[in-house]
C-alpha cells in the first residue's frame, strides 16, 4: 500500500565516553533530496550515509542530524600556548599605552581565550574516528528504519482518505451512468412540445423523421458513456497501482489528472443540470485527491 514522504525517526548512544544522537526526517519533495548536518570531523561519513538513505528511500526531502557529544576531559578543547602567549604580549603592551595615556586597562584570560585561534578542538585518535564513524553509521541506519515506520503508518492514514474520496467518486459516476440516457429523451420530449407550438402557431407542418434527426444530433453530441466508461476504469487503475509497491506516487498523480480530463469533458457535453451537480462533487474529489497524492511516496 502506499506510504507518506512525512516521517521521523530518532536514535541515541549514550555512554561513560559521551553520547551520539541522530535525527531524521522527512517531508514530501519531487524527487529525492538528502541534506546532512554532520560534526565537521566526520564529514568523509557524508557519502556511506547517502547511500544508505538512497538504497531505503525513493522519494521526498530527508534531513539528517548528527550531534556527537564526548564526555568528560575528552570535550575540552586545547589551548594553543603560542597563540595565547602571542595574544597576551600583544595585549599587555597595549594596556601599558592605555595607562600611560591615564587610562586603567586589565586583561582578561577569558576573553582571550575566545579570539581566533586560541582554542582549538582536541584532535581525536584514528581508533576513536573509526569507533564514533561505525556508531553514526548504526544509528543513522536505526533512526531511518523508525522514520520509515512512521512514513508506512501516515501512508495507512492517507489511504483511507483517498479511498473514501475515491468511493464518493464511483458513487455519483454510477449515477451519472444511471441519469444519462433519460437525458436525450427529456431533450426529446422537450423539443417535440416546443416545436408542436411552433408549428401550430404558424400553421405548418413538420415531419417526425426532421424531429428524430435532431434527436439523434443532441444525443450524439452529449453522449458521455465512453467517458464513464474510461473514468470507471481509472478509478479501478488507481486501486490497482495503489497496491502494487509504495513508491507510486507519480503514477498515481497522473491517474488523478486523467480522472480530471474525463471528468471535466463529460461536463462539457451534458447540458443537464443533476448531472452538472454530479460533475461537480467529482471534481471537488479529484482536486483532494490530487492533493493527497502530493505527499505519496
Amino acid at each position: 500500500m502506499v506510504n507518506s514522504m512525512t516521517g521521523y525517526g530518532r536514535a541515541v548512544n549514550e555512554s561513560a565516553a559521551g553520547s551520539c544522537q541522530v535525527e531524521v526526517k522527512s517531508v514530501n519533495n519531487r524527487s529525492l533530496k538528502i541534506v546532512l548536518h554532520l560534526p565537521e570531523a566526520f564529514a568523509a561519513c557524508e557519502v556511506e550515509l547517502e547511500n544508505i538513505i538512497r538504497q531505503r528511500v525513493e522519494r521526498g526531502s530527508v534531513s539528517v542530524n548528527v550531534a556527537l557529544n564526548m564526555a568528560g576531559a575528552d570535550q575540552a578543547a586545547e589551548v594553543n600556548q603560542d597563540v595565547v602567549s602571542h595574544y597576551i604580549k600583544s595585549l599587555a603592551a597595549a594596556a601599558q599605552a592605555c595607562q600611560e595615556s591615564g587610562i586603567n586597562c586589565t586583561l582578561d584570560l577569558g576573553q582571550i581565550l575566545t579570539l581566533p585561534g586560541a582554542c582549538q578542538n582536541r584532535t581525536i585518535s584514528s581508533q576513536e574516528e573509526l569507533t564514533c564513524r561505525e556508531m553514526i553509521v548504526a544509528l543513522t541506519t536505526e533512526a531511518i528504519g523508525r522514520m520509515l515506520q512512521m512514513r508506512q503508518r501516515e501512508g495507512e492514514t492517507l489511504w483511507k482518505d483517498l479511498l473514501k474520496h475515491l468511493n464518493d467518486i464511483r458513487t455519483a459516476a454510477n449515477a451519472i451512468c444511471t441519469q444519462a440516457p433519460l437525458v436525450s429523451k427529456q431533450y426529446h420530449e422537450r423539443l417535440k412540445l416546443r416545436v408542436n407550438q411552433l408549428v401550430n402557431d404558424a400553421k405548418m407542418s413538420l415531419n417526425d423523421s426532421d424531429l428524430l434527426r435532431e434527436v439523434a444530433l443532441f444525443s450524439d453530441r452529449s453522449d458521455i458513456s465512453e467517458e464513464i466508461s474510461r473514468l470507471s476504469g481509472h478509478l479501478d487503475h488507481f486501486v490497482e497501482v495503489a497496491g502494487t509497491s509504495s513508491q507510486v506516487g507519480r503514477t498515481l498523480e497522473f491517474i488523478a489528472q486523467e480522472m480530471l480530463r474525463e471528468t471535466n469533458t463529460m461536463g462539457s457535453k451534458c447540458s443537464d443540470g443533476q448531472i452538472t451537480r454530479w460533475v461537480v462533487q467529482i471534481k471537488g474529489c479529484i482536486d483532494r485527491i490530487k492533493e493527497q497524492v502530493q505527499n505519496v511516496e
